[in-house]
C-alpha cells in the first residue's frame, strides 16, 4: 500500500511540477530522469535487462535526430526558400493545412520520429512567429501520433498493440489496426489540418527575402546536446514505465471501460506503450480495445512527455511546457470527449 501511495504522489509531481517550477521546465529531461529512477527504485524493479533495454532503447530515436540535424544543417537556407514560394503560390491556410495532413498520414510509413522531424525543419524554414508556432506544432503533432497509429512502422505502441493481439480471437498481423481505426483516424487529421487554417493569419510567417536572415545555422555541438537530450529523455520515459507497469496493471484490473478511457489521458506524461502493454487484452471486445487506442493516442498530444514527437519538436523548437499545454490541454480535452460521446453514448 506504500508503494502505491509513493508511486501516485510521484506521478501528481511528474503532472505538476514542469507549471510551477521553471528551473524543472528548463530541465524536463533531467526531471523525468530523475522521477524515472525514483519511480524503480519504489516499486523495486531494478535489473540489469531494465538497463540495458533503458541504454539501447533510445539509441535509434537519438541517432535518427543527430543525423537528421546535421543534414538539415546544410540544406536549411534551400528548404526555407522552397517552403517560402509553396506559401506564396497556395497561400498560407492551403500550406498549413497540406502539411499537417501529409506529416499525419506519412507518419505510419516513415516513423513518427522522422516526421517530426520533417515538422521541425518546416517550422524552422519558414520563419512562423512564436505563438504561431507553437499553435503548428502541437496540431501537427497530435496528427502525427494519431497517424502513427496505423501501422506497426509508425510507433512502439501499434507495435504492442498488435503483438498482444497477434493471437486468437483476433490474430492481428501489420494492417490490423488500419482497417479497425482508418474511419476514426483519418477524419482526426483533416480536422486538425482544417483547425490549422483557423490558427493562421495572414503575415504571420516572414517573407521570402527575410526568412535566409532569420536563420541560424545550429553548430554541431548543440545538435549533438539535442541529441543527448532526446537520450536521456527516453532512457526517464523507459524507467517511468516500468516502474509505473504493475500500479497500473492492478488500477486496470478494478475500473470499468469508461473511466479507463478518462484515465488514458495519463500517457499525456508516461508511455502510451507501457499502458496499453497493462491494459489491452484479446479478452477484450473490439470496441474496448479501440476506445483505449484512441484515448492513449489523443492524450499523447497533451503535453511534450506524452509522445516522442512532442519531445523532439518541443526539444528544437524551444517550446515549454506551459506554451505546449495552453493548445495541447484543452485540444486533447475536446477530441477526447467527442470519441467519448461516440464510442459510450
Amino acid at each position: 500500500m506504500i508503494i502505491e501511495i509513493l508511486l501516485l504522489v510521484l506521478l501528481v509531481a511528474i503532472f505538476v511540477f514542469p507549471f510551477i517550477f521553471r528551473k524543472i521546465e528548463a530541465e524536463l529531461e533531467i526531471f523525468l530522469f530523475t522521477a524515472g529512477v525514483l519511480a524503480v527504485t519504489i516499486a523495486w524493479q531494478w535489473s540489469t535487462a531494465l538497463v540495458m533495454d533503458a541504454l539501447i532503447e533510445p539509441v535509434t530515436i537519438t541517432v535518427a535526430v543527430f543525423l537528421a540535424g546535421l543534414i538539415f544543417k546544410f540544406i536549411e537556407h534551400r528548404l526555407s526558400k522552397a517552403f517560402a514560394r509553396i506559401i506564396d503560390k497556395i497561400g498560407q491556410k492551403w500550406f498549413f493545412f497540406i502539411m499537417i495532413l501529409l506529416l499525419g498520414m506519412i507518419s505510419s510509413i516513415v516513423t513518427a520520429i522522422i516526421a517530426a522531424l520533417i515538422l521541425v525543419e518546416i517550422t524552422i524554414a519558414i520563419g512562423l512567429e512564436k505563438e504561431i508556432k507553437i499553435r503548428f506544432t502541437v496540431l501537427a503533432c497530435f496528427s502525427i501520433g494519431l497517424g502513427a497509429i496505423l501501422s506497426p512502422v509508425g510507433e512502439p505502441l501499434a507495435v504492442i498493440i498488435i503483438a498482444k493481439l497477434s493471437g486468437a480471437p483476433y490474430h492481428a498481423e501489420f494492417w490490423y489496426l488500419f482497417e479497425h481505426t482508418w474511419f476514426y483516424i483519418i477524419p482526426s487529421i483533416v480536422a486538425l489540418g482544417i483547425l490549422s487554417t483557423r490558427l493562421i493569419n495572414h503575415g504571420q510567417y516572414h517573407a521570402t527575402n527575410e526568412i535566409e536572415d532569420k536563420i541560424k545555422v545550429e553548430s554541431i555541438s548543440t545538435i549533438t546536446k539535442r541529441a543527448v537530450k532526446v537520450y536521456v529523455f527516453i532512457i526517464g520515459l523507459v524507467f517511468l514505465g516500468k516502474g509505473f507497469a504493475q500500479l497500473m496493471e492492478t488500477i486496470m484490473a478494478n475500473i470499468p471501460p469508461q473511466i479507463i478511457y478518462w484515465f488514458n489521458s495519463i500517457s499525456a506524461v508516461l508511455d502510451n506503450a507501457t499502458l496499453a502493454s497493462a491494459e489491452i487484452w484479446p479478452s477484450m471486445s473490439l470496441a474496448q480495445i479501440i476506445s483505449a487506442i484512441l484515448s492513449l493516442t489523443m492524450a499523447g498530444g497533451m503535453l511534450i512527455p506524452g509522445n516522442i514527437p512532442n519531445i523532439v519538436a518541443a526539444g528544437k523548437l524551444e517550446i515549454k511546457s506551459k506554451q505546449w499545454a495552453k493548445v495541447g490541454l484543452p485540444l486533447g480535452i475536446v477530441l477526447m470527449a467527442f470519441f467519448f460521446l461516440v464510442l459510450f453514448l
